[in-house]
């Protein structure tokens, strides 16, 4: 079953507009999730705002958000003023620009969602726009009060729907350059890369949505299980770290090892 709309306005290009609705393409529902509690009564606690110099606890209506501008000393600002400086929490989604689609990296790619037409009249207008982009190959940039903040987002048409990206701020991201530039650039040895490439054929398969399943959760479930029970939970053994044995080993044999040691392919490609 589909999960309910979370978020319902317009999408428009110029004098175009239609009704859209969007949902989360990504879920954390099916996490574990767990209560803080009292130990001795098994109560669950609560979390309070205590004054740092007094102790005491601090009403919802006292509290208010402060910019640090020195030691013990703040900027004190009201909710009223901060909605001011906020984008107006419009419900359209005006497309102001176009990008050609490989021109924004991965990196500012931030949380996904779902974008469909609202209504059976919505679909002819929403079409138009999403073949448009697929055709010239550009996604839409727009701007969008998401999440109580004004975000950047892209628009990029995915089969009948458009994946709508909330994007990165500028002052999230971190440039590759100063991590990468410093790295040799040295030539790997032409056998060791003939090698490594027969390891990667080896172990490539389709990608399958198991990969990233969560084992930790499984288990956690399992624990969980024992415990209702009234089981003691068997303890796993620790896993062995890699010790290194002090010896030079040519990477040229390690490999040639690894490719003896590998098993022959049974998961399909």
């Amino acid at each position: 079953m589909p999960p309910r709309t979370f978020w319902k306005g317009y999408l428009k290009l110029s004098l175009v507009t239609c009704p859209v609705a969007m949902m989360p393409a990504v879920t954390e529902g099916n996490r574990l999730r767990f209560h803080t509690l009292n130990r001795r009564t098994g109560n669950r606690l609560q979390r309070q705002y205590i004054d740092a110099e007094t102790g005491k606890r601090v009403a919802d209506e006292d509290q208010a958000r402060g910019y640090p501008r020195g030691e013990d000393d703040h900027v004190i600002l009201e909710e009223e003023e901060l909605d001011e400086v906020a984008l107006e929490t419009t419900r359209t989604i005006d497309i102001q620009e176009f990008v050609p689609s490989d021109r924004i990296a991965w990196i500012w790619f931030d949380r996904p969602h779902f974008l469909i037409p609202d209504d059976a009249v919505a679909e002819e207008a929403f079409s138009v726009i999403r073949d448009a982009m697929r055709s010239t190959g550009t996604v839409g940039i727009a701007r969008l009060v998401l999440y109580r903040r004004e975000r950047a987002v892209m628009l990029d048409p995915r089969g009948k729907g458009i994946v709508l990206w909330t994007l990165r701020y500028g002052d999230e991201v971190r440039d590759e350059r100063d991590y990468f530039d410093d790295l040799r650039a040295a030539k790997p040895d032409g056998e060791a890369l003939k090698l490594v490439s027969k390891l990667i054929d080896s172990r490539t398969v389709e990608w399958d949505p198991k990969m990233v399943e969560d084992p930790v959760q499984d288990r956690l479930l399992d624990l969980i299980e024992q415990k209702r029970k009234g089981r003691k939970p068997a303890r796993k053994a620790k896993a062995e770290e890699p010790r290194d044995s002090g010896k030079v080993v040519s990477i040229i044999d390690a490999l040639k090892r690894s490719i003896a040691a590998e098993k022959p392919a049974s998961r399909k490609r």
